[in-house]
């Protein structure tokens, strides 16, 4: 027997990953990278040229040192013959001018490289987390979210706009001079390449602890934030239940284990810089040691010594902003593990292949033979028949954990079937076109959410061609008119600011007036009375009796008040229909609704 899987996996943030799973991570960070990059590959391009042409002009400096010094000058005070001395003098402004002209056009084509990804990677992010099913938001919790979309992107954009900079200029410009040095002076260079030895040992211990140390810091930063998103999204429970105290305990020891991530990256560095400044001196002396040797005895002339010796200074001196492109890489590198593994995230309820249309759904609903569970040892409904004609209302009755939810969302397709089929007017959903499929079912939950905007954007999220007359008839259709009317600006009071404030009561009727300007074929309401006062759930009643007259509703309710208005009952408990008659007949007997009905008359003596 299989079932459907929550699975999250790349939702999981940790920081033990076994090496195979860290190849595979690596693979989908790099693809990711590349399909970032195969867009722009022509500024990528333009990029590289300007910026190989500036690294080789500001190469040449030491080496027209070295000729001023050894032939130019002499020449001017030996032979009075100035010309060489200028023209030295020219060559070294022009491609001094040259190459800063050419680092300011290449900043410009990076920077417009770089916001070109980020609005590219920025824009995926949200529209394929939008695409994803429910049940990965179920699992996913939206401090994660949120922090993929603002401090993983921002160590990318850090990575492109800075780290990745210096790391290309760094590598161009000490391969250049490297190769500068070995031209003027071949023993040189090989007391350079050998200490590339000890260099290469350094730059590889860095690397390897710095990779564990920002992994860990990525997870630890994307805990602060969930917390911190978590205690302010459920501030009323943490006031209700006086949870500050706790939460201040939690924060501050998440805030403090963020500190202490940090401060071992900072150690690290600690460590790598003087590091690479006693290997940088270390070579330096030997240059000028042997070179000084050299210039005594005539095998080499002093110009070559100086640009020998400024060609190692600054072999070395962008090796530190490839340390810093390694810190920055780290950082980056674990957050476009986050984002890589959210992209890669596949839909469980994909859209069909090819979408069987449903113009007009009449609104008749079916459960074929229908196994449905959230997890292997959690079967929800077991082997589950239903049908519902079109036009009829029906209400569903049991305990928190009989299935009532759980149906509604398969109708709804959150989730699909593990076996069997949910169709539409004989459609399954899983073919049914996504616009026919959310034009036909709307569902109304307990958590009436109002989004950025006026009452009557709310009211027409469904509708968004909706005329003002239109958006009017249904707030009236409701009950929501009066009360709207009463708000600072009406239909046009901004729900989030300051005086357009509503009630959870309100909310839902303005969520009701939402879902009946939609006008769909099938209604669900899932506990969507539970957040009104008594006298507000009869006015919505009433208005339900009318607007249900002729569309399928399926209403979930622990309050039987709102089961008077349905044609049917259906009473589950463990995933299987116990009871299935209309809502008198069940009264009448002597059955678990009747018992609940009987109940709940008492309550209200």
């Amino acid at each position: 027997m299989s079932t459907t899987t929550v699975t999250g996996t790349s939702g999981e943030d940790r920081s033990d990953y076994t090496r195979d799973e860290s190849k595979a991570i690596r693979a989908r960070s790099l693809r990711l990278l590349g399909s970032l990059v195969t867009p722009v590959r022509a500024q990528l391009w333009l990029a590289g040229i300007v910026l190989v042409v500036s690294t080789a002009f500001r190469v040449l400096g030491p080496a027209l040192i070295a000729y001023g010094i050894d032939k130019a000058l002499p020449a001017a005070v030996e032979e009075m013959n100035w010309l060489p001395t200028i023209g030295v003098v020219v060559v070294y402004l022009v491609t001094g001018f040259a190459g800063a002209a050419l680092i300011g056009w290449y900043v410009v084509v990076a920077a417009r490289l770089t916001q070109a990804i980020m609005l590219d990677l920025r824009k995926r992010i949200f529209l394929h987390t939008q695409r994803l099913s429910l049940e990965f938001h179920e699992s996913y919790t939206s401090g994660r979210i949120i922090s993929r979309q603002t401090s993983d992107l921002d160590s990318i954009r850090e990575l492109l706009d800075g780290g990745l900079n210096e790391l290309v200029s760094g590598i161009l410009y000490g391969g250049f001079t490297l190769i500068a040095l070995l031209l003027i002076d071949w023993q040189s260079g090989v007391i350079l390449a050998v200490m590339g030895i000890p260099l290469f040992l350094l730059m590889r211990w860095f690397y390897t602890r710095s990779q564990v140390v920002y992994r860990e810091s990525r997870v630890v930063s994307a805990k602060v934030i969930v917390k911190f998103v978590e205690t302010m999204t459920g501030i009323r429970a943490v006031k209700a239940f006086r949870k500050e105290a706790r939460n201040e305990d939690e924060f501050g020891k998440l805030a403090s284990d963020y500190r202490d991530v940090n401060m071992r990256s900072i150690q690290l560095f600690g460590t790598f810089e003087p590091g690479l400044m006693v290997v940088a001196s270390i070579t330096v002396a030997l240059v000028l040691l042997w070179g000084g040797i050299r210039v005594i005895d005539g095998s080499i002339l002093i110009g070559t010594l100086i640009a020998a010796v400024l060609y190692v200074r600054n072999f070395f001196s962008p090796l530190q902003e490839v340390a810093f492109f390694l810190n920055s890489y780290q950082s980056a590198t674990a957050a476009l593990e986050k984002v890589s593994g959210v992209l890669e995230e596949e839909p469980t309820v994909p859209d069909p292949v090819k979408p069987v249309d449903l113009w007009n759904a009449r609104g008749h609903v079916t459960f074929d033979d229908v196994l449905f569970g959230y997890s292997a040892d959690r079967v929800i409904l077991p082997d589950f028949s239903l049908d519902i004609p079109a036009g009829q209302t029906v209400a569903l009755v049991g305990t928190t954990g009989a299935g009532k939810s759980t149906l509604a969302k398969l109708v709804s397709r959150f989730y699909d079937p593990t076996t069997g089929r949910v169709t539409l007017d004989g459609v399954d959903l899983r073919s049914l076109h996504p616009k026919d499929l959310r034009r036909a079912i709307v569902m109304v939950t307990q958590e009436a959410y109002l989004f950025s905007g006026t009452v009557a954007d709310n009211i027409a999220l469904g509708k968004p061609d909706a005329t003002m007359e239109e958006i009017r008839a249904a707030a009236r259709a409701v009950g929501a008119d009066a009360f709207i009317e009463r708000l600072p600006d009406g239909y046009a009071t901004d729900v989030n600011k300051r005086g357009g404030r509503v009630s959870a009561g309100q909310r839902q009727l303005i969520s009701f007036a939402r879902a009946f300007l939609a006008d769909p074929a099938v209604l669900i309401l899932d506990e969507a009375t539970a957040s009104l006062d008594i006298p507000s759930e009869r006015q919505i009643q009433d208005a339900l009796q009318t607007l249900l007259a002729d569309r399928t509703a399926i209403i979930i309710a622990h309050r039987l008040s709102t089961v008077a208005i349905a044609d049917r009952v259906l009473v589950m408990e463990h995933g299987r229909i116990i009871e299935d008659d209309a809502p008198e007949v069940l009264i009448g007997g002597d059955g678990r609704f009747a018992k609940l009905h009987a109940a709940w008359r008492e309550s209200l003596v």
